[in-house]
């Protein structure tokens, strides 16, 4: 990505200054490995500043845990001096924050070299790397994202999150009741305040839906021909969200797996390819027949164990499978099929695509979209092919064969060689060396139910 010419930045600066007089502050925004938002507040007089000269921020915002402690194995902290980058605003993401009380603006920024290089450990870069491979090829992506989330009671119980009180009946929902409208009411205005601040922003929220849990929705991103938008919008969204609900005195929780026994948060992307004309090369009457997107799938299957640890990048991220919640565990495809990890949408010729039902709501959006987008172009380039489509229950078909916890799925993403032809190597270090700090200091706390079960038993 190169920087934006500076005539270009202050136009952009000028115009929203000028269209909005009352704000008072803006948020400068960038995603670490885990997704979390990060960054400064500064006063609008200092906005002209930071489109002209950028911001600093240490490197080390990229090698930052899921507590934001620096692991120091990924040599971004102390064995560079904790030195700075410098960060520069991403076009077309300045926008209104609706839920404050002060007017605050906020905008998304990427990092680079000091010298003007893109920083390799940008996830946003790393998904970049991925796209220019299909810019070689004269081919565009267009996609979409499907959020999932909780709306959460601002207070636990023993440590543990709630369903929230309904606004209206003063009750907490129990039931699973996937797309009662009925449950939208309960919380309509809610969710409601977040299409429209939604819409305020530039993110093209089109629909929520009651999802198959208490309290559980999905937010359905329009698709965009441009997947590092589709993902500043997915990173974007949830930050309105998590705001927008708290306004509402509730919270909530895109963790993946929040309650036993209840379904987990997941990130459903759908991908379709775009040849120069902007025609979509899936297109087509009998999916099965379509070359492309055969092989297409065919690349994701073959990099989905490696991908795992981008889709699912948490300990807890792995006990949201299980049939019963439509998660799939194994490599599998299918049309119009639920139970399978790529499903293939055919309401119309035009509209076929890949629907990727693996990842978690916990992933980070362009990490997620890189290890995808990698099995694509390998896909496609290589003819890989992807077997049969699989009809009916998956889960009684195919034995679970994907990574099941986050040790096995590190290994694997270390291990390919295909994804690092992708991905930068010493980013895969990078990320492997915070998942490992992160995963040995879980595996190193005692939980409740081992003092439950041993305490007095051994």
């Amino acid at each position: 990505m190169s920087v934006p010419p500076r005539a270009v930045q202050l136009n952009e600066a000028n115009a929203f200054l000028k269209e909005h007089p009352e704000v008072l502050y803006v948020d400068l925004l960038i995603a670490d490995m885990n997704g979390v938002v990060r960054g400064k507040r500064i006063e609008r007089t200092s906005l002209h500043k930071v489109y002209e000269k950028g911001i600093n921020l240490p490197a080390s915002l990229f090698a930052l845990d899921i507590n934001g402690s620096t692991v120091e194995s990924t040599g971004l902290g102390l064995d560079i001096g904790d030195a700075d980058r410098i960060c520069y605003p991403i076009p077309d993401t300045l926008s209104n924050e609706p839920w404050q009380k002060r007017p605050t603006a906020q905008l998304l920024m990427t990092m680079h070299e000091l010298e003007g290089e893109p920083f390799f450990a940008d996830p946003r870069e790393v998904l970049r790397q991925v796209v220019s491979k299909f810019d070689e090829l004269g081919l565009t992506i267009c996609a979409a994202f499907e959020l999932e989330f909780y709306l959460i009671d601002q207070e636990n119980v023993n440590g543990r999150p709630q369903p929230p009180r309904s606004p209206i009946s003063g009750k907490r929902p129990i039931s699973t009741q996937v797309y009662l409208i009925d449950d939208l009411d309960e919380y309509v205005d809610c969710l409601q305040d977040i299409l429209e601040g939604a819409k305020e922003q530039g993110i093209p929220a089109d629909a929520i839906v009651k999802e198959s849990a208490p309290a559980q929705f999905e937010v359905n991103l329009h698709h965009v021909a441009d997947p590092m938008k589709a993902c500043d919008y997915a990173v974007l969204l949830k930050r309105l969200i998590k705001n927008i609900a708290y306004d509402h005195e509730m919270d909530t929780t895109f963790m993946a797996k929040p309650y036993p026994g209840q379904a987990g948060n997941g990130l459903h992307v759908h991908i379709s390819v775009l040849d120069k004309d902007g025609k979509n090369i899936f297109t087509s009457e009998d999916p099965e027949q379509n070359a492309a997107l055969r092989h297409a799938i065919g690349g994701v299957l073959e990099t989905l164990p490696a991908s795992m640890a981008f889709l699912c990048p948490n300990v807890n991220s792995y006990r949201r499978f299980g049939a019963q919640f439509y998660v799939p565990n194994s490599p599998s495809w299918g049309l119009d099929n639920r139970t399978v990890a790529l499903r293939v949408p055919t309401g119309t010729p035009d509209a076929v695509r890949i629907e990727h039902r693996v990842a978690g709501a916990d992933a980070n959006p362009y990490l997620l979209m890189a290890a995808v987008l990698a099995g694509v172009h390998h896909g496609l380039t290589n003819k890989v092919d992807p077997g049969e489509p699989v009809e009916g229950n998956s889960y009684e078909q195919n034995e679970q064969s994907l990574p099941n916890n986050l040790r096995d799925a590190l290994r694997e993403l270390d291990d390919s060689e295909i994804l690092a032809k992708y991905i930068d190597p010493k980013y895969i270090d990078i990320f492997v060396a915070c998942k490992e700090s992160e995963l040995e200091e879980f595996e190193h706390s005692i939980s409740d139910l081992e003092y439950n079960w041993y305490l007095h038993t051994v």
